[in-house]
């Protein structure tokens, strides 16, 4: 008998029960990295280089400052044909201006 009560009353509960209100998250909000901007050079410095390639996969390596100037590394993995390979970028930039000094490749089959 209390089984039939609790299932009864289980079941009431779902149909007439007030919707519970679920508290909406807070936004989140997203902030862009640093070297955002640099890594978009570096795609599109890249695909200049390589017209006839796609750009697969994106790692950013990291930054190194030294005196005035910064680098910006990474590794992008690109596609040609059946070929596949990495190439290294590098792009070195006034810390203060960010004009850019240098953007270098260098390819890796790995």
């Amino acid at each position: 008998m209390m089984r039939k009560n609790v299932m009864t009353f289980s079941i009431w509960l779902l149909m007439y029960a007030a919707p519970v209100p679920i508290p909406a998250l807070p936004f989140v909000q997203q902030t862009v990295p640093a070297y955002a901007k640099w890594g978009q050079l570096a795609m599109k410095e890249v695909q200049s280089e390589y017209p006839n390639a796609t750009v697969v996969d994106y790692l950013h390596e990291g930054r190194e400052t030294q005196g005035d100037t910064t680098t910006e590394k990474f590794k992008l993995w690109l596609r040609q044909g059946n070929h596949e390979f990495g190439v290294f970028v590098r792009i070195t930039f006034n810390t203060e201006t960010e004009q850019i000094v240098t953007i270098k490749f260098q390819e890796t089959p790995r």
